[in-house]
């Protein structure tokens, strides 16, 4: 059985982890795995849209704790602990900067790097029965997977504090509160990612993908550098063929190639 189902559905490619027995906690084989799948939807160019979702009713519970403390309580070599982070910071770079919108689809638990897994993504979807964790200090950790990066720009420094020492669960209506999700829907949370994913099938894939990467660092950027950048997206998105076809049916008062739907709430 794969650890990792990659499943397509028209435009948009599904990443599953597929760990339900452990509530798709990352192991080292899941989260190699996902690594690959990564890889995989970032360079083919059919795929305009990624749905990160679990198995079996749960998001991810976080690290896979047994796999962690395999070989005993002793003395561990902290290098080998450092460079295991790193090796899991070389695709997680790769998820939070790809260049297509990704959207989290999260049934139960999204504990510990499961959250990271979460913040990851451009868009977070929960159903009523979602329930967000920092967990790490329960076990004596400090967040990881980017959490500590990714968390206080998703929700804001204070409230990132609060949910990081506290180590409390949030359920699916505070998450809406605080900006931790964008949406909470009552029906299928899959079929709703699903939905607002295909909203991107007839999107400027590039563009999207250059604004993302300018905005995923914007905070940290000195304002000319991010002018900079600007003008360079802008000259590059110019000359991309969905931009030509798009000022020919403006001026010919055609359909537009992409329009976002209404939306009367934010939830459905």
């Amino acid at each position: 059985m794969s650890v990792i189902q990659i499943e397509r559905h028209g435009a948009t490619a599904v990443l599953t982890l597929n760990r339900p027995q452990a509530r798709n906690a990352l192991d080292p084989a899941l989260r190699e795995a996902l690594g690959e799948a990564v890889a995989e939807v970032r360079d083919d160019p059919a795929v305009r849209a990624v749905v990160l979702t679990g198995a079996g009713g749960h998001f991810c519970a976080g690290g896979d704790v047994k796999a962690i403390s395999e070989g005993g309580q002793g003395q561990r070599d902290i290098y080998e602990g450092r460079e295991r982070i790193r090796r899991i910071h070389r695709w997680l770079d790769e998820l939070v900067d790809l260049e297509k919108p990704v959207i989290a689809a999260v049934d139960g638990v999204a504990f510990g790097a499961g959250l990271s897994v979460a913040l990851a993504a451009d868009f977070v979807i929960a159903s009523p029965r979602a329930k967000f964790c920092a967990v790490f200090a329960r076990l004596g950790f400090v967040p990881d997977m980017g959490a500590m990066y990714l968390l206080p720009r998703a929700i804001g420094l204070a409230r990132a504090k609060d949910l990081v020492f506290s180590a409390r669960v949030v359920e699916a209506q505070e998450a809406l509160d605080i900006g931790l999700v964008q949406q909470v829907c009552t029906g299928d949370v899959l079929q709703s990612a699903l939905e607002f994913a295909q909203r991107f099938a007839h999107a400027p894939t590039e563009a999207i993908g250059l604004a993302k990467g300018v905005m995923n660092h914007a905070f940290e950027s000195e304002r000319r550098t991010v002018y900079v950048q600007e003008a360079m997206g802008q000259a590059m998105a110019r000359e991309s063929a969905f931009h030509q076809e798009a000022v020919r049916r403006f001026l010919a008062k055609e359909a537009p190639l992409y329009q976002w739907p209404e939306q009367k709430t934010r939830s459905t």
